[in-house]
């Protein structure tokens, strides 16, 4: 989970939301990405889904049986949705996310019995320092919005 916190690190010097991922398998580091949605202007170029996209090109195939992908914030439906579809055998994860955590906050897609792949799911790994950096992001966020309507009220 440290090293997908040292993702997450390289996420917010770029300007995005800090969250990493990465995935292990045989206690070998197969792929490590990081949150792009707005460099990449892209939708989908969430930490995981990245993470799964490297990995699946590392191992040549689009299982992922065998391997764990640690994330720092509790992954959306779209990435639960991926991790089931690329057969992810273990989430770990640090922060819950209460808008959009689909691996038991909101509901569990990675537990649903009537798809065809379940994954186990560890959460709160790292809980503290990965919530931290999502709090401490957000918050000089406001600080600079705030600062920015500010000077913009005093040029008018």
């Amino acid at each position: 989970m440290s090293i997908a916190l040292s993702e997450a690190d390289k996420a917010e010097e770029i300007g995005e939301v800090p969250i990493g991922a990465v995935i292990v398998k045989d206690n070998q580091l197969i792929a490590a990405a990081y949150n792009r949605r707005e460099v990449d202007q892209s939708a989908t170029a969430h930490a995981e889904i990245l993470a799964i996209e490297k990995a699946c090109d590392t191992l040549k195939s689009w299982r992922l049986t065998g391997c764990t992908l640690y994330v720092t914030l509790e992954p959306c439906p779209m990435c639960a949705g991926a991790i089931v579809q690329s057969r992810i055998d273990r989430v770990v994860f640090g922060a819950t996310d209460p808008k959009a955590g689909c691996a038991g906050t909101l509901m569990n897609l990675l537990n649903e019995s009537r798809f065809n792949h379940e994954a186990e799911v560890i959460s709160g790994c790292m809980k503290e320092e990965s919530s931290h950096k999502l709090t401490m992001f957000f918050k000089k966020l406001r600080q600079k919005k705030k600062n920015l309507s500010i000077i913009e009220g005093k040029n008018q």
